[in-house]
């Protein structure tokens, strides 16, 4: 026991234990959405320039993870592609934490179809016959086209784990309250997981950050409703919320916060920080030069 002693103290020491004390470095930890970590790792680089004793450690999961460890009190930020919950709130607040909420950009949650895939638009009453328990549509055939290299055109519907913010949003925009997921889609952990197996599967459909677009998959525009434009997914189309699939990018904190913490958050929410955003794909939270 004592051999570990001083070493642990040592370390204790250099990061400040979250703390900002004078000579010392304050380690902000930040967990969550899988939507968010791409941009979260570039925020917390670019941060090192502008506070140098300031060290954040990012780790993604899943929105449910991050608020889980915020509920649990084991994080100093949470990051989030949906909104918590009334009980997740409550469970919260029943262990002594007010969560506060932070919109910290918008982004478009792509519909993506694999590149040599014909079909042109969807409607969201389409996407939720092939994606919700009941729903009539099996095939790319019913939609009126015929995908080359797919199978007898059966529609390989992935999914995100039921942990994911990103499953939870989609559940609710597209499907709505009422319905659950159809058995049988392919669950992946990550954001780019769902993107790179449609781009590996000629009959795919995935839904994923638009952030997440590579050249080997087609994001497909989607109406609200038949008979309406179709809009594609971009972050001009996020920002102005007239994607049908838009939706916020949110941090949490327990309590209001203070310090390095905030000092931090409000540095994302600074033209600074909203222009890595951008770049990395997302949309901002209002319009920048």
């Amino acid at each position: 026991m004592r051999t570990w002693l001083v070493p642990l103290c040592l370390l204790a020491a250099l990061v400040g234990c979250g703390r900002g004390d004078s000579g010392s470095r304050t380690l902000i930890q930040n967990k969550g959405s899988d939507t968010i970590v791409n941009v979260a790792q570039a925020w917390a680089e670019a941060y090192k320039a502008v506070s140098p004793n300031v060290a954040v450690a990012i780790s993604g999961g899943g929105t449910g993870t991050g608020i889980s460890a915020l509920i649990n009190g084991t994080v100093d930020i949470a990051n989030a592609s949906r909104r918590m919950t009334e009980s997740e709130i409550a469970e919260a607040r029943a262990k002594g934490h007010e969560p506060v909420e932070f919109i910290v950009g918008y982004d478009a949650l792509a519909v993506y179809l694999h590149h040599d895939n014909p079909l042109g638009q969807l409607t969201l009453a389409q996407l939720a016959e092939i994606y919700a328990d009941g729903g009539a549509i099996e095939n790319w055939a019913q939609l009126g086209v015929s995908v080359p290299g797919a199978k007898d055109d059966h529609i390989v519907r992935v999914s995100r784990q039921n942990n994911s913010g990103t499953y939870a949003y989609f559940k609710e925009a597209v499907l709505g309250k009422q319905r659950e997921y159809k058995l049988g889609s392919l669950d992946m952990h990550g954001s780019k997981d769902v993107v790179d197996l449609v781009a590996r599967t000629p009959g795919a459909i995935g839904y994923s950050g638009l952030a997440y677009a590579t050249p080997e998959v087609k994001p497909v525009p989607i109406a609200r409703s038949e008979g309406e434009t179709p809009v594609a997914p971009t972050v001009e189309s996020a920002r102005n919320g007239s994607y049908p699939i838009a939706r916020p990018l949110i941090m949490y904190t327990a309590g209001q916060p203070t310090g390095a913490v905030k000092a931090y958050l409000d540095w994302i929410l600074s033209d600074a920080g909203q222009r890595i955003l951008r770049d990395k794909g997302y949309a901002p939270i209002r319009p920048l030069d």
